[in-house]
């Protein structure tokens, strides 16, 4: 099963891409809750290239690693990746004076499907409001 979720942001195309391809920018946004933050990020933003966040409770009760490798990268447009045996693609869509970030997945089988759009939606909407932040 696929999920996709999705946010406008008015903004121009090259500062979106770099506010979510850029790792100090990456702990800024990656999360879907106050109560909980990334700690670390890293990128190697090729084909082939890892990608890392260390997601993680403020009080230290529980933290993952979110972790896969970049399959296509078509700079200002497309990301693809694979974590685990799970598939992530990312869009920047051009919208008159905005931009739609989409965000498609496949989803796993532990959580319910619609508490995982959640989630990816929070995290999203919240770089969305990063973004802004940047202006």
């Amino acid at each position: 099963m696929k999920i996709t979720v999705q946010t406008r942001i008015a903004a121009p195309i090259a500062e979106i891409w770099r506010a979510y391809t850029t790792p100090a920018d990456i702990v800024q946004w990656n999360t879907a809750q106050d109560d909980w933050h990334t700690t670390r990020a890293s990128v190697d933003l090729q084909v082939g290239g890892k990608f890392s966040s260390r997601m993680e409770a403020k009080d230290g009760s529980f933290g993952f690693d979110f972790e896969g490798v970049y399959t296509v990268i078509d700079p200002l447009r497309r990301i693809e990746y694979a974590f685990g045996d799970r598939i992530g693609v990312v869009e920047f869509i051009p919208d008159g004076e905005a931009v739609t970030v989409q965000v498609t997945f496949d989803a796993e089988n532990d959580y319910p499907p619609e508490q995982q759009r959640q989630g990816w939606q929070a995290i999203l909407d919240r770089f969305g409001r990063h973004v802004m932040s940047l202006s």
